[in-house]
Protein backbone atom coordinates (compact mmCIF):
# COMPACT_ATOMS: atom_id res chain seq x y z
CA UNK A 1 0.00 0.00 0.00
CA UNK A 2 1.22 3.28 -0.65
CA UNK A 3 2.02 6.17 2.03
CA UNK A 4 1.34 9.55 1.59
CA UNK A 5 2.60 11.84 4.18
CA UNK A 6 1.20 15.50 4.40
CA UNK A 7 2.63 17.90 6.70
CA UNK A 8 0.74 20.60 8.30
CA UNK A 9 -2.87 20.64 9.41
CA UNK A 10 -3.84 23.73 7.50
CA UNK A 11 -6.49 24.33 4.88
CA UNK A 12 -4.23 22.60 2.03
CA UNK A 13 -3.21 19.36 4.26
CA UNK A 14 -6.78 18.90 5.33
CA UNK A 15 -7.99 19.03 1.44
CA UNK A 16 -5.50 16.71 0.46
CA UNK A 17 -6.69 14.24 3.12
CA UNK A 18 -10.25 14.89 2.54
CA UNK A 19 -9.84 14.54 -1.13
CA UNK A 20 -8.17 10.77 -0.60
CA UNK A 21 -11.08 9.76 1.91
CA UNK A 22 -11.51 6.97 -0.46
CA UNK A 23 -8.23 5.75 -1.70
CA UNK A 24 -6.42 2.81 -0.77
CA UNK A 25 -3.40 4.75 0.38
CA UNK A 26 -1.91 5.02 3.54
CA UNK A 27 -1.69 8.79 4.85
CA UNK A 28 0.21 10.36 7.50
CA UNK A 29 -0.47 13.49 8.42
CA UNK A 30 2.15 15.87 10.73
CA UNK A 31 1.79 18.72 12.68
CA UNK A 32 2.81 20.31 15.64
CA UNK A 33 -0.07 21.07 17.09
CA UNK A 34 -2.91 19.03 17.55
CA UNK A 35 -5.31 21.10 16.65
CA UNK A 36 -6.29 22.88 13.01
CA UNK A 37 -6.75 26.61 13.18
CA UNK A 38 -8.58 29.18 11.10
CA UNK A 39 -5.65 31.48 11.15
CA UNK A 40 -8.08 34.65 9.36
CA UNK A 41 -10.08 35.28 13.02
CA UNK A 42 -6.48 35.24 15.01
CA UNK A 43 -7.06 39.10 15.40
CA UNK A 44 -10.44 38.05 17.24
CA UNK A 45 -9.20 36.53 19.96
CA UNK A 46 -6.51 38.94 20.18
CA UNK A 47 -8.96 41.56 21.08
CA UNK A 48 -11.45 39.53 22.75
CA UNK A 49 -14.04 38.94 20.43
CA UNK A 50 -13.93 35.42 19.91
CA UNK A 51 -12.45 32.71 22.32
CA UNK A 52 -9.74 30.45 21.52
CA UNK A 53 -11.86 26.97 20.80
CA UNK A 54 -14.00 29.18 18.54
CA UNK A 55 -11.70 29.01 15.68
CA UNK A 56 -9.78 25.95 16.71
CA UNK A 57 -10.52 22.26 16.39
CA UNK A 58 -8.54 18.93 17.10
CA UNK A 59 -7.20 17.72 13.50
CA UNK A 60 -8.18 14.31 15.04
CA UNK A 61 -11.80 14.83 15.62
CA UNK A 62 -11.95 16.72 11.88
CA UNK A 63 -10.62 13.55 10.19
CA UNK A 64 -12.25 10.96 12.59
CA UNK A 65 -14.41 9.61 10.21
CA UNK A 66 -11.50 9.24 7.75
CA UNK A 67 -9.89 5.40 8.74
CA UNK A 68 -7.36 5.71 6.07
CA UNK A 69 -5.41 8.72 8.29
CA UNK A 70 -2.97 8.64 10.66
CA UNK A 71 -2.63 11.47 12.77
CA UNK A 72 1.16 12.16 14.12
CA UNK A 73 1.75 15.12 16.82
CA UNK A 74 5.17 16.40 16.22
CA UNK A 75 7.44 18.69 14.69
CA UNK A 76 9.30 18.16 11.48
CA UNK A 77 12.89 18.42 11.88
CA UNK A 78 14.36 17.39 8.63
CA UNK A 79 13.17 15.86 5.43
CA UNK A 80 15.55 13.46 2.89
CA UNK A 81 13.95 14.24 -0.39
CA UNK A 82 16.37 11.57 -1.72
CA UNK A 83 15.71 9.33 0.76
CA UNK A 84 12.24 9.97 0.49
CA UNK A 85 12.32 10.66 4.14
CA UNK A 86 10.66 13.00 6.87
CA UNK A 87 12.34 12.67 10.29
CA UNK A 88 10.27 14.07 13.26
CA UNK A 89 11.21 15.64 16.57
CA UNK A 90 9.11 12.98 18.95
CA UNK A 91 11.75 10.71 19.84
CA UNK A 92 13.58 11.18 15.96
CA UNK A 93 11.02 9.13 14.53
CA UNK A 94 10.71 8.86 10.74
CA UNK A 95 8.32 8.68 8.24
CA UNK A 96 9.32 7.49 4.70
CA UNK A 97 6.47 8.16 2.10
CA UNK A 98 5.64 7.31 -1.68
CA UNK A 99 4.23 11.09 -1.69
CA UNK A 100 5.03 13.92 0.29
CA UNK A 101 3.04 17.11 0.41
CA UNK A 102 4.22 19.49 2.23
CA UNK A 103 1.78 22.21 3.72
CA UNK A 104 3.78 23.73 6.71
CA UNK A 105 2.76 27.31 6.50
CA UNK A 106 5.07 30.37 7.42
CA UNK A 107 6.12 32.37 9.93
CA UNK A 108 6.45 35.89 11.25
CA UNK A 109 9.42 38.11 9.21
CA UNK A 110 11.12 40.42 11.21
CA UNK A 111 13.73 40.99 8.48
CA UNK A 112 16.54 39.75 10.23
CA UNK A 113 15.39 41.40 13.84
CA UNK A 114 14.84 38.72 15.23
CA UNK A 115 15.21 40.39 18.69
CA UNK A 116 12.44 42.20 17.71
CA UNK A 117 9.90 39.68 18.71
CA UNK A 118 9.86 39.89 22.49
CA UNK A 119 8.64 43.59 21.91
CA UNK A 120 5.98 43.15 18.82
CA UNK A 121 4.96 39.94 18.68
CA UNK A 122 3.56 38.87 15.80
CA UNK A 123 0.25 36.90 14.98
CA UNK A 124 0.66 33.25 13.56
CA UNK A 125 -0.68 31.21 17.11
CA UNK A 126 -2.96 30.98 19.20
CA UNK A 127 -0.28 31.83 21.71
CA UNK A 128 0.44 34.50 19.77
CA UNK A 129 -3.15 35.59 19.98
CA UNK A 130 -3.60 35.26 23.86
CA UNK A 131 -0.44 36.46 24.62
CA UNK A 132 -1.46 40.03 22.76
CA UNK A 133 -5.08 40.14 24.78
CA UNK A 134 -3.61 39.31 27.95
CA UNK A 135 -1.23 42.15 27.11
CA UNK A 136 -4.06 44.85 26.01
CA UNK A 137 -6.17 43.54 28.76
CA UNK A 138 -3.77 44.47 31.16
CA UNK A 139 -2.35 47.45 30.31
CA UNK A 140 -5.91 49.01 30.65
CA UNK A 141 -5.73 47.62 34.15
CA UNK A 142 -2.89 49.16 34.97
CA UNK A 143 -4.24 52.43 33.68
CA UNK A 144 -6.56 52.17 35.71
CA UNK A 145 -4.52 52.34 38.87
CA UNK A 146 -1.72 54.78 37.93
CA UNK A 147 -2.00 58.55 38.93
CA UNK A 148 1.01 59.30 36.55
CA UNK A 149 -0.82 60.93 33.57
CA UNK A 150 2.42 60.29 30.83
CA UNK A 151 2.64 56.66 32.64
CA UNK A 152 -1.58 56.58 31.58
CA UNK A 153 -1.03 57.58 28.23
CA UNK A 154 1.97 55.27 27.44
CA UNK A 155 0.04 52.47 28.76
CA UNK A 156 -3.16 53.23 26.72
CA UNK A 157 -0.38 53.44 23.45
CA UNK A 158 -0.46 50.33 20.64
CA UNK A 159 1.58 50.53 18.07
CA UNK A 160 0.80 48.05 14.78
CA UNK A 161 3.56 47.50 12.57
CA UNK A 162 2.15 46.40 9.05
CA UNK A 163 -0.94 47.64 7.15
CA UNK A 164 -1.99 44.88 5.46
CA UNK A 165 -5.20 42.70 6.04
CA UNK A 166 -3.83 41.62 9.67
CA UNK A 167 -2.81 45.36 10.47
CA UNK A 168 -5.48 47.16 9.47
CA UNK A 169 -8.04 44.45 11.34
CA UNK A 170 -6.26 45.05 14.84
CA UNK A 171 -6.37 48.21 14.62
CA UNK A 172 -9.94 48.09 14.02
CA UNK A 173 -10.94 46.06 16.28
CA UNK A 174 -8.62 47.41 18.86
CA UNK A 175 -10.79 51.10 18.93
CA UNK A 176 -13.97 49.27 19.35
CA UNK A 177 -12.34 46.95 22.16
CA UNK A 178 -11.58 50.34 23.58
CA UNK A 179 -14.57 52.62 22.51
CA UNK A 180 -17.36 49.90 23.11
CA UNK A 181 -16.16 46.43 24.95
CA UNK A 182 -14.50 48.09 27.99
CA UNK A 183 -16.27 52.20 28.04
CA UNK A 184 -18.10 50.71 31.22
CA UNK A 185 -15.63 48.42 32.74
CA UNK A 186 -13.67 50.95 34.29
CA UNK A 187 -13.98 54.14 36.71
CA UNK A 188 -10.51 56.14 36.94
CA UNK A 189 -9.89 56.34 33.18
CA UNK A 190 -11.82 56.29 29.97
CA UNK A 191 -11.23 53.75 27.20
CA UNK A 192 -12.05 55.52 24.43
CA UNK A 193 -8.74 57.69 25.39
CA UNK A 194 -6.65 55.09 23.77
CA UNK A 195 -4.56 55.57 20.94
CA UNK A 196 -3.70 53.32 18.43
CA UNK A 197 -0.88 54.08 15.63
CA UNK A 198 -0.77 52.52 12.77
CA UNK A 199 2.54 52.17 10.85
CA UNK A 200 2.92 51.03 7.17
CA UNK A 201 6.57 50.95 5.09
CA UNK A 202 4.76 50.97 1.61
CA UNK A 203 2.66 54.21 0.33
CA UNK A 204 -0.66 52.78 1.59
CA UNK A 205 -2.48 50.77 3.32
CA UNK A 206 -3.90 47.32 2.03
CA UNK A 207 -1.63 47.46 -0.81
CA UNK A 208 -2.69 44.04 -2.30
CA UNK A 209 -6.28 46.30 -2.68
CA UNK A 210 -6.45 48.42 -5.73
CA UNK A 211 -5.77 52.09 -4.75
CA UNK A 212 -9.95 52.78 -4.56
CA UNK A 213 -9.89 50.14 -1.95
CA UNK A 214 -6.78 51.21 -0.15
CA UNK A 215 -8.63 55.22 0.29
CA UNK A 216 -11.61 53.91 1.37
CA UNK A 217 -10.54 51.34 4.24
CA UNK A 218 -7.36 54.36 5.29
CA UNK A 219 -10.60 56.75 5.18
CA UNK A 220 -12.51 54.80 7.75
CA UNK A 221 -9.34 53.91 9.86
CA UNK A 222 -9.14 57.23 10.45
CA UNK A 223 -12.30 58.41 10.94
CA UNK A 224 -12.98 55.46 13.59
CA UNK A 225 -9.53 57.32 14.98
CA UNK A 226 -6.75 55.07 14.33
CA UNK A 227 -3.53 57.70 13.57
CA UNK A 228 -2.20 56.24 9.56
CA UNK A 229 1.30 56.91 9.14
CA UNK A 230 2.43 55.48 5.42
CA UNK A 231 5.60 54.79 3.70
CA UNK A 232 7.21 54.92 7.68
CA UNK A 233 9.81 52.04 8.07
CA UNK A 234 10.23 51.05 11.65
CA UNK A 235 14.37 51.27 12.59
CA UNK A 236 14.00 50.34 16.10
CA UNK A 237 11.94 48.33 18.43
CA UNK A 238 13.20 48.79 22.04
CA UNK A 239 12.02 47.64 25.67
CA UNK A 240 9.25 49.29 26.81
CA UNK A 241 8.29 48.79 23.62
CA UNK A 242 9.79 52.04 22.32
CA UNK A 243 8.73 51.87 18.69
CA UNK A 244 11.92 54.14 16.33
CA UNK A 245 11.03 55.32 12.83
CA UNK A 246 12.48 58.40 11.13
CA UNK A 247 13.01 61.45 13.48
CA UNK A 248 9.82 60.26 16.01
CA UNK A 249 9.48 57.62 18.56
CA UNK A 250 5.94 56.07 20.23
CA UNK A 251 6.55 55.12 23.80
CA UNK A 252 3.88 52.19 24.04
CA UNK A 253 2.05 49.72 26.18
CA UNK A 254 2.20 47.35 23.53
CA UNK A 255 3.62 46.63 19.45
CA UNK A 256 2.01 44.05 17.13
CA UNK A 257 3.95 43.39 14.32
CA UNK A 258 2.11 42.53 11.16
CA UNK A 259 4.80 43.38 9.08
CA UNK A 260 5.76 40.27 7.33
CA UNK A 261 6.30 36.70 6.52
CA UNK A 262 8.96 34.33 5.66
CA UNK A 263 8.85 30.39 4.72
CA UNK A 264 10.40 28.07 7.59
CA UNK A 265 14.48 27.89 7.97
CA UNK A 266 13.55 24.05 7.32
CA UNK A 267 13.24 25.31 3.47
CA UNK A 268 16.45 26.20 3.22
CA UNK A 269 17.70 22.66 3.64
CA UNK A 270 16.00 21.07 0.98
CA UNK A 271 18.73 21.85 -1.64
CA UNK A 272 15.58 23.21 -4.25
CA UNK A 273 14.90 26.42 -5.50
CA UNK A 274 13.47 29.24 -3.23
CA UNK A 275 11.68 32.38 -3.78
CA UNK A 276 13.71 35.69 -2.27
CA UNK A 277 10.87 35.18 0.98
CA UNK A 278 12.42 31.19 1.28
CA UNK A 279 9.27 29.39 -0.26
CA UNK A 280 9.86 26.24 -2.07
CA UNK A 281 9.10 27.00 -6.03
CA UNK A 282 7.08 24.40 -7.58
CA UNK A 283 5.64 23.87 -11.40
CA UNK A 284 2.01 23.85 -12.06
CA UNK A 285 1.18 20.60 -10.92
CA UNK A 286 2.52 21.89 -7.50
CA UNK A 287 5.18 19.49 -7.37
CA UNK A 288 9.08 20.03 -6.86
CA UNK A 289 10.62 20.10 -10.33
CA UNK A 290 13.15 16.81 -10.40
CA UNK A 291 10.89 15.67 -7.60
CA UNK A 292 7.46 14.72 -9.28
CA UNK A 293 6.14 12.75 -5.97
CA UNK A 294 6.46 16.05 -3.91
CA UNK A 295 4.09 18.11 -3.80
CA UNK A 296 4.06 21.68 -2.01
CA UNK A 297 0.84 23.75 -1.47
CA UNK A 298 -0.26 26.89 0.80
CA UNK A 299 1.55 30.06 2.02
CA UNK A 300 5.28 27.70 1.46
CA UNK A 301 4.50 27.19 -2.34
CA UNK A 302 5.73 30.02 -4.83
CA UNK A 303 3.38 28.85 -6.85
CA UNK A 304 2.65 30.08 -10.48
CA UNK A 305 -0.75 27.95 -11.66
CA UNK A 306 -1.35 26.68 -15.25
CA UNK A 307 -3.13 30.34 -15.99
CA UNK A 308 0.04 32.59 -15.32
CA UNK A 309 -1.21 33.77 -11.93
CA UNK A 310 1.04 33.62 -8.69
CA UNK A 311 -1.45 31.67 -6.17
CA UNK A 312 -1.77 33.84 -3.17
CA UNK A 313 -1.12 32.48 0.54
CA UNK A 314 -4.80 32.72 1.43
CA UNK A 315 -7.25 30.02 2.85
CA UNK A 316 -8.78 29.65 -0.74
CA UNK A 317 -5.65 29.26 -2.20
CA UNK A 318 -4.17 27.01 -0.02
CA UNK A 319 -7.97 24.94 -0.49
CA UNK A 320 -8.19 24.18 -3.59
CA UNK A 321 -4.46 23.69 -4.36
CA UNK A 322 -5.29 20.94 -1.62
CA UNK A 323 -8.04 19.62 -3.63
CA UNK A 324 -6.04 19.52 -6.63
CA UNK A 325 -3.10 17.90 -5.46
CA UNK A 326 -5.64 15.54 -3.64
CA UNK A 327 -7.14 14.54 -6.87
CA UNK A 328 -3.69 13.95 -8.96
CA UNK A 329 -3.15 11.40 -6.32
CA UNK A 330 -5.93 9.97 -6.03
CA UNK A 331 -6.00 8.85 -9.73
CA UNK A 332 -2.24 8.11 -9.71
CA UNK A 333 -2.85 5.61 -6.78
CA UNK A 334 -5.78 3.96 -9.07
CA UNK A 335 -3.44 4.05 -11.97
CA UNK A 336 0.31 4.45 -11.59
CA UNK A 337 2.18 7.54 -11.54
CA UNK A 338 2.54 9.97 -13.99
CA UNK A 339 5.67 12.54 -15.11
CA UNK A 340 4.62 16.13 -13.64
CA UNK A 341 4.36 17.43 -17.12
CA UNK A 342 1.46 14.74 -17.80
CA UNK A 343 -0.51 15.97 -14.76
CA UNK A 344 -2.97 18.80 -15.29
CA UNK A 345 -1.69 21.96 -14.21
CA UNK A 346 -3.61 24.03 -11.49
CA UNK A 347 -5.79 26.89 -12.56
CA UNK A 348 -6.66 28.75 -9.16
CA UNK A 349 -10.14 30.27 -9.19
CA UNK A 350 -9.93 34.19 -7.67
CA UNK A 351 -12.83 34.36 -5.37
CA UNK A 352 -11.49 37.91 -4.69
CA UNK A 353 -9.73 39.08 -1.47
CA UNK A 354 -11.38 40.87 1.51
CA UNK A 355 -10.73 42.44 5.12
CA UNK A 356 -13.29 44.29 8.12
CA UNK A 357 -12.53 47.27 9.85
CA UNK A 358 -14.58 47.73 12.50
CA UNK A 359 -18.55 47.01 13.12
CA UNK A 360 -20.51 47.03 9.65
CA UNK A 361 -17.22 48.26 7.69
CA UNK A 362 -15.07 45.88 5.63
CA UNK A 363 -14.10 46.08 2.32
CA UNK A 364 -14.66 43.84 -0.76
CA UNK A 365 -12.55 43.82 -3.77
CA UNK A 366 -13.57 41.17 -6.72
CA UNK A 367 -12.06 40.77 -10.26
CA UNK A 368 -15.83 42.46 -11.03
CA UNK A 369 -16.64 43.91 -7.52
CA UNK A 370 -15.06 47.02 -5.51
CA UNK A 371 -17.22 48.03 -2.59
CA UNK A 372 -16.90 48.74 1.13
CA UNK A 373 -19.45 49.67 3.79
CA UNK A 374 -22.02 47.68 5.41
CA UNK A 375 -22.77 45.07 2.98
CA UNK A 376 -19.29 44.44 2.68
CA UNK A 377 -19.16 43.34 6.34
CA UNK A 378 -21.91 41.14 5.78
CA UNK A 379 -20.28 39.28 2.77
CA UNK A 380 -17.04 39.08 5.43
CA UNK A 381 -19.31 37.85 8.00
CA UNK A 382 -20.68 34.68 5.89
CA UNK A 383 -17.54 34.12 4.03
CA UNK A 384 -15.78 33.35 7.37
CA UNK A 385 -18.47 31.65 9.04
CA UNK A 386 -18.42 29.41 5.99
CA UNK A 387 -14.53 29.12 6.08
CA UNK A 388 -14.90 27.08 9.55
CA UNK A 389 -14.61 23.53 9.10
CA UNK A 390 -17.01 22.31 11.62
CA UNK A 391 -20.74 22.84 12.88
CA UNK A 392 -19.43 23.66 16.11
CA UNK A 393 -17.93 26.37 15.28
CA UNK A 394 -19.73 27.56 13.37
CA UNK A 395 -22.69 27.94 15.51
CA UNK A 396 -20.34 29.27 18.14
CA UNK A 397 -18.96 32.12 16.00
CA UNK A 398 -22.52 33.07 15.00
CA UNK A 399 -23.36 33.46 18.50
CA UNK A 400 -20.54 35.21 20.03
CA UNK A 401 -20.59 37.85 16.84
CA UNK A 402 -24.70 38.24 17.77
CA UNK A 403 -23.88 38.68 21.14
CA UNK A 404 -20.80 41.12 20.31
CA UNK A 405 -23.11 43.15 17.95
CA UNK A 406 -26.56 43.77 20.07
CA UNK A 407 -24.92 44.24 23.34
CA UNK A 408 -21.04 45.76 21.79
CA UNK A 409 -19.79 43.90 24.53
CA UNK A 410 -17.46 40.48 23.36
CA UNK A 411 -17.30 38.03 26.07
CA UNK A 412 -13.91 36.70 26.10
CA UNK A 413 -12.17 39.81 27.69
CA UNK A 414 -10.35 37.19 30.33
CA UNK A 415 -6.40 37.54 31.07
CA UNK A 416 -5.05 34.46 31.97
CA UNK A 417 -1.22 33.13 32.57
CA UNK A 418 -0.03 36.17 32.09
CA UNK A 419 3.87 35.67 33.71
CA UNK A 420 3.84 32.20 31.93
CA UNK A 421 3.04 33.43 29.04
CA UNK A 422 5.89 36.13 29.41
CA UNK A 423 8.31 33.64 30.52
CA UNK A 424 7.90 31.55 27.94
CA UNK A 425 8.08 34.55 25.47
CA UNK A 426 11.16 36.08 26.98
CA UNK A 427 13.03 32.38 27.04
CA UNK A 428 12.31 31.73 23.10
CA UNK A 429 13.44 35.67 22.50
CA UNK A 430 16.27 34.66 23.65
CA UNK A 431 16.83 30.93 22.11
CA UNK A 432 16.32 32.67 19.01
Amino acid sequence: MLRITVLGGGFGGLAVCRALRRADAEIVLVDRQNHHLFQPLLYQVATAGLGATDIAQPIRSILSKQRNVKVHMAQVTAIDLAAKRVRVSEHEDAHDYDYLVIALGVETNYFGHNEWAYHAPGLKTLHDATRIRARVLHAFEQAENTADEVERKRLLTTVIIGAGPTGVEMAGALVELARFALRKDFHHINPADARVVLLEGGERVLPSFCEEISEKAERTLRQMGVEVHTATQVENISNGPVVEFGDDRIEAANAIWAAGIRAPAITETLGVELDKSGRIIVGPDGSIPDHPEVFVIGDIASWTDGNGLLVPGLAQGATQAGRHVGRILAKEIADGPLASDDRPKFRYYDKGIMATIGRSKAVVQTKRLRFGGFFAWVAWLLIHILFLVDLRSKLAVIVQWMFAYITFRPGARLIYRLETIEKETEEAAESS
